[in-house]
């Protein structure tokens, strides 16, 4: 009776345990016994739409995140933390709601590049071999609800990996549709997306090729040739090829031609019609460090694709060692008296580029902000580097992670971390292509670093050593934030 309907459990969730479930009247009245629901809200419709929250008790790790961002109504929660035996039934719900079919109707009047759109989508990323409360694959599994049905990922090997897919079992899935997933070495994750995303553009090309040709074709019907055109209008954009692939090849299907070769091409490729979305996934272990000179490479040669970087600040799959992402007076391996340099700026590198769209995004802080720059990337005809702050378990974050999202509202109020999306496309409108979505520093630097043991600890056993180092910290925290004012004070002079 405290749900709004607004699906940030779901949204947040690291393991795509916890779900809604949108039933039909007929589908709700043959649900199981005691399965709560309410009427659906945001719609008007002849059908009477049901709206559930199921939860897969056996998958549940119990981090909390879902009752931590769960807002309510008045104060009350809809969503509270209690122990797994007393609510065993649950698990009948959610087996019953994960199979229930898609509606076209909701998902028209939810979009989804909104975060209850999204949400009524299918998580292409479940059940993962991640820490209770991870920080990075609530990021995953959002980009395969966005794109999932059309997605390559290449994973370089790291942490993302390893709770991604550990033989012999695989979080990534997939229905009729889903993401092709596939392993890169640790040092050339973004050259291995890369290839794969040469190999289907050549293809694709090749068939584009066929298509011109085949509207030259006086022996094609009118109906083959408008299916023709509107496959090539559509040719770059991802949410409309796909309907316009399929009805392009029913069209074919349904004429009698002669061995014409650009159909027999076509027919024989019909998996490399659609516009599909090319994704790098990796640590900041292979983006800043490793991986760099392949990530520079690929993203410096202009190519449609997209690197999401989850940033955790150490290499977290090897034992929280430094790298060149760690901040400044951070504990960490390799830098056990606190880190003595400062963070690496990848974004403003890349940004000089100019044509590459860059954002750094934190879902706990901006849940809008994140799902506008991830649609915003994969839409940009171009190369796109999203950099998503991940609460990691080698943080020692003194609430536990569990409470990773709001680690995530401190990080940016502090100004550790900043919002912000480059987006070139309005550079070349003559508009500012940078948009600063933090707000004004509220929560005291030394506030936020107490809060975690790998800044913390440095005070007990070296507090003159942490002063100095937390103050260079600030200091550079500080310098980003200004450097970031003024460089969107250049663009709008």
């Amino acid at each position: 009776e405290n749900c709004i309907q607004c699906c940030l459990c779901s949204y947040v969730c690291p393991h795509a345990v916890i779900r809604p479930a949108v039933m039909t009247e007929k589908e709700s009245s043959e649900s199981p016994n005691g399965m709560k629901t309410l009427p659906l809200n945001g719609i008007k419709s002849d059908e009477q739409y049901s709206f559930s929250i199921v939860i897969s008790e056996v998958d549940c790790t119990g981090c909390g995140s879902c009752a931590g961002v769960c807002p309510g109504k008045k104060g009350e929660k809809a969503l509270k933390m209690v122990p797994v035996y007393e609510k065993e039934e649950h698990q009948e719900y959610f087996d019953y709601g994960k199979l229930l079919p898609e509606k076209v109707e909701i998902k028209d009047k939810f979009k989804r590049n909104t975060i209850k759109g999204s949400q009524m989508r299918k998580p292409f990323l479940e059940f993962s071999g991640a820490c209770a409360g991870c920080g990075e694959t609530p990021y995953a599994k959002l980009a395969t609800q966005l794109f999932g049905e059309r997605m390559y990922i290449a994973n370089a090997t790291g942490c993302s990996s390893i709770w991604a897919n550990s033989s012999p079992s695989a979080a990534y899935c997939f229905d009729k549709k889903g993401p092709a997933w596939s392993n890169s070495l640790f040092e050339d994750g973004a050259e291995f997306g890369y290839g794969m995303a040469m190999a289907h553009y050549s293809v694709r090309s090749r068939l584009k090729m066929c298509v011109y040709k085949l509207l030259e074709n006086k022996s094609m019907s009118s109906k083959c040739k408008d299916a023709a055109k509107c496959w090539l209008e559509t040719y770059d954009n991802g949410d409309e090829n796909q309907s316009a692939s399929d009805m392009f090849i029913k069209a074919l299907n349904d004429e009698c031609y002669e061995r014409i070769s650009e159909i027999v091409e076509i027919t024989e490729n019909t998996e490399y019609l659609t516009k599909k979305s090319f994704w790098v996934f990796g640590g900041d272990g292979f983006a800043y460090d490793i991986g760099f000179g392949g990530l520079d490479h690929v993203l410096a040669s202009g190519v449609d694709i997209n690197i999401l970087v989850f940033d955790t600040e150490v290499y977290s799959n090897t034992g929280g060692q430094a790298s060149k992402a760690t901040s400044i007076g951070a504990k960490a391996k390799f830098a056990s008296e606190g880190k003595k340099t400062a963070k690496k700026n990848l974004a403003a590198m890349m940004m000089t580029y100019q044509n590459v769209y860059v954002a750094q995004i934190a879902m706990g802080a901006d849940y809008n902000q994140t799902i506008k720059a991830i649609t915003e990337a994969e839409k940009y005809h171009g190369p796109s580097l999203i950099i998503a702050y991940s609460p990691c378990i080698s943080h020692g974050i003194k609430a536990g992670l569990g409470s990773s999202q709001h680690e995530q509202v401190r990080a940016v109020k502090s100004g550790y971390w900043q919002l912000f999306r480059y987006n070139p496309e309005l550079l070349s409108e003559g508009k500012n292509p940078l948009i600063i979505d933090s707000k004004n520093v509220t929560l005291k630097f030394e506030d936020f670093l107490q809060g975690e043991l790998r800044f913390s600890s440095l005070i007990k056993s070296d507090p003159q050593n942490a002063e100095k180092l937390f103050e260079k910290a600030k200091s550079d925290s500080t310098q980003r934030n200004r450097w970031l004012e003024k460089l969107c004070a250049i663009y709008n002079s």
